[in-house]
């Protein structure tokens, strides 16, 4: 038997699908991308920030998620595994230095850490496989095809100017977002079926549950490190609160109820790769934005509650209204794609906040913050009480 057959998480056992210790090591590195992320937008908060937040984002997003589909497969347990992450750890780091400047002098640093982290995985799983010959082994082949291609670009943006920079890395990153969506499809080879992807539900849920986790801390880091450098008035103490119970709402949303459920869907789904590919690769992609952009709105109402000039500006509103809205599209959507229905707390939620839109000329950014929290808060207690009346 082949030695690399070792390396893959057995299904069959009681610890098959749990999240290993060093997956939560690994996780650190992107606690500290987040911060990297929010802290460049907030340094640079304006339309073309928020473009390049968005880039470097979703590459950070890509990354990560790629990497949990391969310790889906791969048993983290292993020596030979922990190595590659802990490689995969290093370049990270790399990666998340390089974010404030990526757009500048680190452009190499953050392109080269992306490049060797997606290649370097593929390939190791790639050898792993070999000896199978089976569907598993032509679907990295193409993802590896895919995510070459892709390099080709992240590489060449590397070497241009800012504005190519954005071209090519918008390409990259189109590419990469279509493939799955194609079914990583190569001329000779075809396409990968979604019922070639065999995961484990229970472990994909809980990685991203992880994910939204780190997120949300950075919501709570943020709120509590410029707190604590603000004096104690009723607008600061209000923010404060404020923006607490805002991260408090969008845990109870995603977490109180769904979490779990959605856990079990796929686990009993007999295609739990379309699920994962779908519900977790993609879905997820807004919901972690929408938090960000309410990252970025914690320290905007502790540190400039009243705006300017006595009301919201055009641009903090993206991140007041713009947040919130992202977070619930994105989870009704995730449970539309788990569970077949979109739940109308959530619609009602989203509708709620663009009723908000008009008003931010009148009211400032402190009393915007102050009504999207109780809208989240409407939102989790309204699908908390439709769900438990579902199951009873």
């Amino acid at each position: 038997m082949s030695p690399f057959n070792a390396l893959f998480r057995s299904r069959d056992s009681h610890d098959g699908h749990k999240v290993a210790f060093v997956e939560l090591f690994f996780d650190l590195v992107f606690v500290f991308a987040i911060t990297q992320l929010a802290h460049t937008l907030l340094h640079d908060f304006s339309m073309m920030g928020l473009l390049k937040t968005t880039i470097l984002g979703l590459a950070i997003w890509w990354v990560w998620i790629y990497t949990t589909w391969f310790t889906n497969w791969m048993d983290p347990q292993t020596t030979p595994v922990r190595i590659v992450l802990f490689i995969q750890m290093f370049a990270g780091l790399l990666l998340a230095i390089a974010i404030p400047s990526a757009f500048g002098e680190t452009g190499l640093l953050f392109a080269g850490a992306y490049v060797f982290m997606q290649l370097s995985r593929c390939l190791f799983m790639c050898v792993s496989l070999v000896k199978t010959k089976g569907p598993l082994l032509l679907g990295f082949i193409r993802i590896t095809v895919w995510l070459t291609g892709a390099s080709i670009f992240w590489v060449l943006g590397a070497f241009a100017d800012l504005e190519l920079r954005f071209l090519y890395w918008g390409l990259a990153l189109c590419i990469e977002t279509l493939a799955a969506m194609l079914g990583f499809w190569v001329p000779l080879i075809g396409k990968s079926e979604s019922s070639d992807w065999e995961i484990s539900g229970a472990h994909m849920a809980e990685r991203c549950g992880l994910f939204i986790i780190i997120s949300l801390g950075e919501s709570l880091l943020v709120t509590g490190s410029t707190f604590s450098d603000l004096n104690w008035t009723l607008v600061s103490v209000s923010a404060f609160i404020i923006a607490f119970l805002g991260t408090v709402a969008m845990w109870w949303i995603y977490f109180s109820v769904s979490a779990d459920c959605a856990s079990e869907k796929i686990a009993m789904s007999e295609n739990p790769g379309a699920i994962g590919r779908m519900a977790y690769s993609y879905l997820h992609i807004p919901i972690v934005a929408g938090i960000i952009l309410v990252v970025v709105t914690d320290e905007l109402i502790l540190k400039h509650s009243f705006g300017h000039g006595g009301h919201t500006e055009p641009i903090t509103l993206i991140a007041l209204i713009g947040g919130p809205i992202l977070f619930l599209l994105g989870n009704a959507l995730f449970k539309k794609s788990v569970f077949g229905y979109y739940p109308s707390s959530h619609l009602f939620g989203v509708l709620f906040l663009v009723l908000l839109i008009p008003s931010y000329s009148v009211l400032v950014p402190i009393y915007l913050a102050g009504i999207s929290m109780v809208i989240l808060f409407m939102v989790g207690i309204l699908e908390y009480h439709s769900v438990n009346k579902t199951r009873s």
